[in-house]
């Protein structure tokens, strides 16, 4: 049962971590706080699920509600550099339209099932016939995470990219430079929100089926929870890009599965998610102070023991 439950944490993270870069990218690279996240994310779900129930082949779905994603990003990026109002309450103006737009998008329906073939339906059939699903997903996981981390390191890698992170790391110093800080910060909410609109577009085909109005609740969570699981266990020193990008992937991937064991512990319900997340959070945000505490014991010690000599 727990190897089950195993295979299913890594299988989900590995779906939601296209979400967590598309947050790092955001809560990192550009310093911005963005909540635009809880309504582009049921966006790419909706979007795709719509699009594949009106005929349309499930991979160009999955691209226009990539190119949605990046659109909310631009109207986020508007509100915050072009009328100045501050980058929390644009992501939060972003996000409540949204919530219409995509209760519009899917026909007044809080929920709409995918009837036609999905992404899922299509790769799975590469595969054996008796692979467990769990399997095939992490696989196909691992592809498109490898892909994803190759194509934005080559890209931050451009003087476009360099200059999208120099804006992020010291606006001042960029605009000194002769960067547009304004079009770097919008350009780097579209990327993050296109990214986001995909992972709402997978979770929908691989692992809800669906598409639900409310299923963007919470997701900014996830997302930071993972970032910060990823950069306290493995991001102790200056490491590179694609380092970094791999370690957040993997911070989703266990995050997802503490999650999936959580919940199998006798007397947890699905209701108690929400808990069980601040938990895990504060217990990892707690890490890196009780590490430096360590440290400064250890110090104090050896100077004990020096004085002593």
């Amino acid at each position: 049962m727990n190897l089950l439950t195993i295979q299913s944490g890594i299988a989900q993270g590995i779906l939601w971590a296209v979400l967590t870069v598309g947050v790092y990218l955001t809560y990192r690279i550009l310093d911005v706080a963005d909540l635009t996240v809880e309504g582009t994310f049921p966006l790419g779900a909706a979007v795709t699920v719509m699009l594949i129930n009106a005929g349309m082949n499930p991979f160009l779905a999955t691209f226009i509600a990539v190119l949605c994603g990046a659109v909310a990003g631009l109207c986020t990026g508007v509100l915050h550099t072009v009328f100045k109002i501050p980058a929390i309450l644009s992501g939060i103006l972003t996000m409540i339209a949204l919530y219409s737009v995509n209760i519009r998008i899917m026909d007044d329906k809080a929920t709409v099932a995918i009837a036609g073939n999905s992404v899922k339906h299509i790769i799975l059939k590469l595969f054996p016939a008796n692979m467990n699903p769990n399997i095939a997903t992490i696989i196909v996981g691992v592809i498109v995470s490898a892909v994803l981390i190759a194509l934005l390191y080559l890209f931050f890698g451009t003087e476009l990219g360099c200059a999208i992170r120099a804006t992020g790391s010291n606006m001042k110093m960029a605009r000194a430079l002769g960067i547009n800080t304004d079009w770097m910060i919008i350009l780097g909410l579209m990327i993050s929100n296109a990214l986001i609109a995909l992972s709402g577009s997978l979770i929908a085909q691989f692992d809800y089926g669906s598409a639900l109005v409310n299923m963007g609740q919470g997701t900014i969570v996830i997302g930071l929870a993972s970032v910060i699981i990823g950069e306290v266990i493995f991001i102790h020193k200056e490491r590179s890009f694609a380092f970094k990008l791999t370690a957040v992937i993997i911070g989703a991937i266990i995050y997802r599965t503490i999650i999936a064991l959580a919940l199998t512990i006798k007397g947890f319900k699905a209701t108690d998610l929400k808990l069980i997340t601040a938990v895990i959070v504060a217990l990892f945000l707690a890490v890196p102070y009780l590490r430096e505490q360590r440290k400064t014991s250890f110090k104090r010690l050896r100077a004990k023991e020096d004085s002593h000599a």
